[in-house]
């Protein structure tokens, strides 16, 4: 796919002006990744820079967000919550994996049915309700093929007893789940209240297909330039990713 110079122009100047320019190929971070920096320092700089990314990509405007960091073992908080409008940081917590996912570290996710097992990507939060595992947040997952069936697997916030530093004295790892990222019972209600209804969730882990594949850590790239821009700025010759 080329992009004409025009076009490009265009895109750079609406990306410049909006704040929102997000070069992942290179590392430069967009002001969004520096909040997020900045409010949590204890996460990793890079799943924050993928997040701000994938955020850019799906609503800038959003009100909240949340990370979560597949990486790290579950008996270490891994999930932040992030208050974009007021620029604060309400939750830093424990929270746990599937069963198919792996022991105390994580390794394999999934977006099959009954696999017990967490899925990756972003999701857009929806509404919260009453069930089984007490008060809890339906998800709905964005990336197809990655996380699209999270809805129908049932895959939510909830609150769980099993989430909890005695939990990991007594056993020596966090408690799991059946995919969902269940959370301490103490924080569940306040948690998903700041979450609920069209915010947003981002889980990470590296996995290669997905971080290469994913069309929400790829559409804030801008096209490399293979020659300078002429005396009039309107001659760029480049190569545009899809």
């Amino acid at each position: 796919m080329r992009i004409s110079p025009f076009s490009f122009l265009k895109r750079l100047r609406a990306c410049s002006l909006l704040g929102l320019c997000f070069f992942a190929s290179t590392g430069v971070a967009s002001p969004l990744t520096d909040t997020l920096q900045r409010l949590a320092p204890n996460a990793d700089a890079q799943v924050l820079r993928l997040a701000a990314s994938a955020l850019n990509c799906a609503q800038p405007d959003a009100e909240r967000l949340a990370v979560i960091d597949f990486s790290r073992s579950a008996n270490e908080p891994r999930l932040w919550v992030f208050d974009l409008t007021q620029g604060r940081l309400l939750f830093e917590e424990l929270v746990s994996h599937g069963q198919g996912t792996g022991e105390a570290e994580a390794q394999w996710f999934s977006n099959t049915p009954d696999s017990h097992q967490s899925s990756l990507g972003l999701f857009r939060t929806m509404n919260s309700y009453y069930g089984s595992n007490g008060y809890s947040l339906r998800l709905e997952g964005l990336e197809p093929g990655v996380n699209d069936l999270a809805y129908q697997r049932a895959i939510v916030i909830h609150g769980a007893d099993y989430v909890s530093e005695s939990f990991i004295e007594r056993y020596g790892r966090l408690g799991r789940s059946h995919g969902c990222p269940a959370v301490r019972t103490e924080v569940a209600k306040p948690l998903i209240d700041s979450l609920k209804e069209d915010q947003y969730v981002f889980a990470y882990y590296p996995d290669q297909e997905w971080l290469s594949q994913s069309a929400y850590l790829s559409c804030g790239q801008l096209p490399s330039l293979a020659n300078s821009i002429d005396a009039r700025g309107y001659s760029l010759a480049m190569n545009a990713t899809p």
